[in-house]
């Protein structure tokens, strides 16, 4: 796996840690099996090749950590073509179908920088999560400790193959190299 995904460990306890966060009302994130299947719901975490993506759209130098949370899923109707194509009385055409698909409701996701200046450029911009109609915007930066941002409620992923990894996708940005990681799941004693 290349190491401009992996988490940066050197990094991760850096205090004080620059957190921007985004929201937004809906949020579709693919994941990485069974596009086309009748019933798709959203990833409840970002792989590596997302926060990739997340980093070039923001035009920052690094994302340290991420956290993702979000009030529930709603499945939406969502009208598709068939990836094949059938011969109808001497014309080519594309089948429709209808498949369910899962949008995560009020999504929330925390970006960590160590940087006040990517904070800052990050802060400015909108993203998408897969999507180019579920935006999520900034909400406020502020600054906290590794351990602060330990605490915050939702998804994150640790990137890497170790103990407890395991396969998330395939990595777009590497020809396709297997992407691995482990789960942290934080939730609020309030909730």
């Amino acid at each position: 796996m290349n190491t401009q995904f992996a988490l940066d460990f050197e990094h991760v306890g850096c205090d004080p840690l620059y957190v921007v966060t985004f929201a937004g009302p809906f949020a579709f994130i693919k994941p990485w099996t069974a596009v086309r299947d009748a019933k798709t719901y959203s990833q409840a975490f970002l792989t590596p090749s997302i926060v990739e993506g997340i980093r070039q759209r923001l035009g920052v130098s690094q994302i340290l950590r991420h956290r993702l949370a979000y009030a529930g899923i709603e499945l939406q109707l969502e009208r598709t073509q068939t990836a094949g194509w059938e011969q109808v009385k001497g014309t080519l055409k594309r089948s429709l179908s209808i498949l369910e698909r899962g949008v995560l409701i009020h999504p929330t996701l925390h970006l960590a920088f160590a940087s006040l200046e990517d904070a800052e450029s990050a802060a400015s911009e909108a993203i998408c999560l897969c999507r180019n109609e579920d935006l999520l915007l900034p909400v406020g930066t502020q600054e906290m400790s590794a351990e602060e941002f330990d605490t915050l409620d939702g998804f994150e992923l640790i990137f890497g193959n170790g103990p407890g990894s395991f396969l998330v996708g395939y990595n777009r940005f590497e020809q396709a190299a297997p992407m691995y990681g482990s789960l942290v799941i934080v939730r609020g004693s309030e909730q």
